[in-house]
């Protein structure tokens, strides 16, 4: 059976790719530190579901604390690590950068030091389309420039990509970095749109629309995210062999950078109107100024990824949405 060490089990993501490589047979070994920055209940709720699977065992830990990290590394003897625990949030980041360099610059070190000495087969790590920065010309891809990042988060992130590489190329371990686009789904979190929309339109207070509603993201489903990371498992970066027709594979080092998104992008008024439909109520609408730090676009080529794995993420956003809602109602009561 094949042990994967996946972080941030007890959050978004990494709870529902814990739960899909659960469902195929994998053993996996979760490690969160279980932080404060949103509530740490719905985090526990979700490692008590997966607990449930006699496949699943999980560390509660700092990425920081590298003695402990190591030790469970060297217990669990995992063949692929795919490394999604770090502290997100783009405004965040902006109030707190500390917090940033701590989780995502010395915590993805302690994972990528533990995935060389045990020389395992596939390290994975996430980045985010937040790296693309003040680059206008979309959709994104991979093989474009990014050195314009606007936000301390983003930077972080493209300085894991970048210790990635100078990793695999020193090292010679196996590194695929994916760039996630607005990630949204059940078990969502909280701090995230659309989890504040549909609470504050049901509680009856006002939503805060930024840039006036002028902005597009490439919003995608949880659950095609995942099955994406699932099937890159299988696509191990190598030598040339292993290139496909406009890969980002280094021509120095067995690493490459796969964008996952749906590759469509959606005004933000269209994805509140669906909000409203799916909820049968109107927003109080509270129009704002852009963000610092925020950028008016996303948009994903994510043709890189269906040449790699045949797959790529298709869920229709209104779709989406009707499931969270769903998945909200029930969870909150409301």
């Amino acid at each position: 059976m094949t042990r994967i060490l996946v972080t941030g089990t007890a959050g978004f993501i990494g709870f529902h790719l814990a739960r899909l490589l659960l469902a195929e047979g994998f053993r996996v070994h979760g490690y969160d530190g279980m932080t404060d920055y949103y509530d740490v209940a719905l985090k526990r709720r979700r490692h008590a579901m997966l607990l449930q699977d006699g496949n699943f065992s999980a560390t509660e830990g700092m990425l920081e604390d590298q003695a402990l990290f190591d030790r469970v590394a060297d217990d669990f003897a995992p063949e692929i690590i795919v490394h999604l625990a770090a502290q997100a949030g783009v405004r965040y980041s902006v109030e707190n950068p500390r917090a940033y360099l701590d989780a995502n610059i010395i915590g993805s070190f302690t994972v990528m030091e533990a995935a060389r000495r045990l020389r395992v087969g596939h390290l994975m790590m996430a980045s985010t389309s937040s790296v693309y920065g003040a680059n206008e010309t979309m959709p994104f891809r991979e093989a474009d420039k990014a050195d314009s990042q606007l936000t301390i988060y983003a930077a972080t992130k493209k300085a894991n990509e970048s210790m990635g590489h100078a990793w695999a190329h020193v090292h010679g371990v196996p590194i695929t970095m994916f760039r996630f686009f607005t990630v949204y789904g059940p078990w969502g979190r909280p701090d995230l749109a659309l989890f504040r929309f549909v609470e504050a339109i049901l509680d009856g207070r006002p939503i805060d629309i930024y840039n006036h509603g002028e902005m597009w993201r490439d919003f995608t489903y949880v659950e095609d995210l995942v099955r994406a990371i699932r099937f890159l498992i299988d696509a191990v970066p190598g030598g040339p062999e292993t290139a496909v027709e406009g890969d980002s594979l280094s021509p120095v080092a067995p690493f490459r950078i796969v964008n996952i998104g749906n590759s469509e992008k959606v005004r933000l008024l269209d994805f509140i109107e669906a909000i409203e439909h799916s909820l049968g109520r109107r927003a109080i609408r509270n129009y704002m100024p852009m963000q610092v730090g925020d950028v008016p676009a996303t948009w994903a080529d994510a043709g890189l990824l269906q040449r790699l794995t045949g797959y790529r993420p298709q869920t229709d956003v209104r779709e989406g949405i009707a499931r969270f809602v769903a998945w909200y109602r029930d969870w909150s009561g409301k």
